[in-house]
């Protein structure tokens, strides 16, 4: 919805709004929940904060602490182009959901070995060694059951094209 039309463009800044509000009440960042909602729902798959801000109709200060944010959670890359100097801002690919959720899984080994690593400390004869490992074997199961998921999601996805 890139074009032209202010009427596209318009219809483009409420479908954003939309997703960003759900973002946001997810724990997003308003405006980082804003650029992230944008670049899935905009034609274009790459942009500069520039072009960020221009589509958004918000100052490029405001797009930067944004892009920081969606860059350090792995939902934007960033690239660069040969002979540019600006940086551009991707979504990850065309099955962006596989790759967010794939980009945690480091995450959750951290978090199942730091939990695995204090239940030592306290010991299985405590009730918090035994909630300890509980969370450590919650982690597993969730990361097992992560990559599960996007394998049924990767199959189901294949259906709807």
């Amino acid at each position: 919805m890139t074009g032209t039309d202010p009427d596209d463009h318009q219809r483009l800044l409420h479908a954003v709004e939309r997703v960003a509000t759900l973002l946001t009440e997810a724990g997003m960042p308003p405006m980082a929940s804003r650029v992230f909602a944008y670049a899935l729902a905009d034609d274009s798959d790459r942009y500069t904060a520039a072009e960020l801000a221009a589509g958004l109709r918000v100052s490029p200060a405001a797009i930067s602490g944004a892009v920081r944010y969606l860059l350090d959670t792995r939902l934007l890359f960033k690239e660069r182009e040969p002979g540019r100097r600006a940086d551009i801002y991707r979504v990850y690919d065309d099955d962006v959901w596989s790759a967010i959720m794939l980009a945690r899984l480091p995450m959750l080994e951290m978090w199942e070995q730091a939990v695995a690593e204090a239940a030592d400390l306290v010991g299985p004869d405590h009730r918090g060694g035994r909630r300890l490992r509980e969370t450590q074997e919650y982690f597993r199961f969730t990361r097992e059951e992560t990559r599960a998921m996007v394998e049924r999601w990767r199959e189901h996805r294949k259906t709807l094209t």
